[in-house]
């Protein structure tokens, strides 16, 4: 056999011997590289490009190797899942670089950070002030993570006092302009809904690039051509607008009325439906 030929049959199988470690060692070894699996990465690639090229070596002995390098591997992060002890001396153990505002030089130095990057990581999570910085820890990745002080945190409608409601994940229903029956389903709609809403748009199916379907039913749409703009959909706040108007013309029937008990039953309701719209109200804002 050539030469050539022996180099892609082994490359060949290489790729799909490492596609099979990555499977077995889980998304975690893409993730999330520790000390070791950092090791095992390195060690794994390196073999599987000698199995490749040297054509004196017997294959199957690199084979062999990987195999050995991935069961060493499941066997440290067994150990890892069973033992803390395990977990922090092979994984090593967060360090707190910033503590109540302020630098621990002596954990940057134990780290081997110096001061220019760690205002670099802090910028890489938005964190431009170190003034404004709380808490600063870096993982056992090595990512560092931040917790601004409470003052300079984005305000949330918890903080406002608003309540709002729940959301789910929105459905993808259309993808290069084809309709996917499956998450429209899920949905509750067909495709007889969804051709009535891309009319009210005036958009066909066939422009559409990805269109989703939100929890509450609204039609999301981007399309292949740019130029075109799309409104919004409006059905929410078109509902909030009549309850309002209803509730508004009770108020009006109440007061042009001299009849006691006419305007007190428009009254009632009229309460009856401010309330509804209190409630209905966070569902409606989103």
């Amino acid at each position: 056999m050539p030469e050539w030929t022996q180099v892609i049959v082994r490359t060949l199988v290489a790729v799909v011997f490492l596609f099979a470690l990555t499977r077995l060692l889980g998304k975690r070894q893409i993730s999330q590289l520790s000390f070791f699996a950092y090791i095992t990465g390195i060690t794994i690639g390196d073999l599987a490009a000698t199995v490749s090229l040297d054509l004196e070596s017997n294959w199957y002995l690199g084979m062999v190797s990987l195999a050995v390098w991935a069961i060493v591997s499941l066997g440290i992060e067994f150990l890892q899942l069973k033992s803390k002890k395990a977990r922090d001396f092979i994984d090593s153990t967060s360090t707190i670089l910033i503590k109540d505002g302020k630098v621990l030089e002596d954990n940057l130095k134990k780290e081997k950070l110096t001061n220019e990057e760690l205002l670099q990581q802090l910028r890489a999570k938005s964190a431009f002030k170190l003034a404004e910085v709380e808490f600063a820890i870096m993982e056992p990745n090595g990512e560092i993570n931040v917790l601004l002080k409470k003052e300079y945190l984005p305000l949330t409608p918890s903080d406002l006092g608003i309540k709002v409601a729940p959301d789910s994940e929105p459905q993808t229903v259309i993808l290069d302009g084809k309709i996917m029956d499956e998450p429209l389903a899920t949905r509750g709609f067909n495709r007889l809904w969804i051709n009535t809403e891309l009319e009210k748009i005036g958009v066909s199916v066939d422009n559409v690039f990805i269109g989703q379907v939100d929890s509450y039913g609204q039609l999301f749409v981007d399309l292949f051509d740019d130029q075109i703009k799309v409104p919004e959909p409006q059905q929410k706040a078109a509902l909030m607008a009549e309850m309002k108007k209803c509730q508004a013309d009770l108020e009006m029937f109440s007061l042009s009325t001299n009849q006691k008990e006419v305007k007190s039953m428009y009254e009632q309701c009229s309460i009856q439906l401010e309330q509804i719209i209190a409630e209905v109200k966070p569902l409606l804002i989103r």
